[in-house]
């Protein structure tokens, strides 16, 4: 007879295996890809959410700006008997910004057609989404500006006045996707589109500057903070009318 204890265990006849290295690099790998669709995913759907706003939104406030100039001859604001050709003529001081219900009405009561924007009476507002899903408004106004132009010598530049659209709540992204529309180019200094502080930047021979904010900026600060919960910071940038 054989001793019970030196009979096979059946537990010992049964052990358990854990996953391989093998397996584990390739649960890691598969992992890595859903998360680098998702995060392309979410980029892309940004990129065309910033394409519709400045087709729709920016491009047809510039349209409706033309029209306006074509078919009264003057800026929006600007003194009827005695124009000046810059936005908001008529007020004092010249080129005071032209806004809100305000501009929408001198729009409307020329005949113009206003982009659709927010909502009724909020046609010069519209609502996106910043690069951490949190949402954020663009307001258009217009007013007259000084803009820096390149003077008769070689790298030197002067002021003069110009009417700009003043695009207000512009994060980083949004300004990248603007002025690679407008200009071909991200440079917040030079071209038509620019930032508010550097439109009329007459220093010879600066290079192009890069826009002063980045999307890890919280709403309201200066510093990176790199917090996924937050709005990011925003800006406000000058497009260059034509006339």
């Amino acid at each position: 007879m054989i001793p019970i204890h030196s009979l096979p265990s059946r537990r010992a006849t049964h052990r358990q295996h854990g996953f391989s290295l093998v397996e584990l690099s390739i649960v890691l790998i598969v992992i890595g890809l859903v998360l680098g669709a998702v995060a392309v995913g979410r980029d892309l759907q940004r990129s065309a959410a910033n394409q519709r706003l400045s087709t729709d939104f920016i491009q047809g406030w510039q349209l409706a700006y033309e029209a306006y100039f074509n078919g009264v001859g003057r800026p929006p604001g600007d003194n009827p008997t005695n124009p000046t050709g810059r936005v908001n003529g008529e007020v004092t001081p010249a080129g005071t910004e032209l806004c809100s219900a305000t501009m929408i009405n001198a729009f409307l009561a020329a005949g113009i057609r206003v982009p659709t924007g927010r909502t009724e009476g909020q046609q010069d507002r519209y609502v996106y989404l910043d690069s951490n899903g949190n949402p954020q408004e663009v307001q258009v106004c217009f007013r007259s500006v000084d803009w820096a132009e390149p003077a008769a010598t070689v790298g030197n530049y002067v002021t003069r006045p110009r009417n700009v659209m003043v695009i207000k709540g512009v994060t980083f992204s949004l300004a990248g996707a603007l002025d690679q529309q407008i200009d071909g180019r991200s440079d917040a200094r030079f071209g038509s589109l620019r930032e508010s502080s550097m439109a009329a930047n007459v220093v010879a021979n600066n290079p192009g500057q890069i826009w002063p904010i980045d999307d890890r900026m919280a709403l309201n600060s200066t510093t990176p903070t790199s917090l996924d919960e937050s709005q990011v910071a925003v800006t406000t940038a000058f497009f260059k009318m034509m006339r």
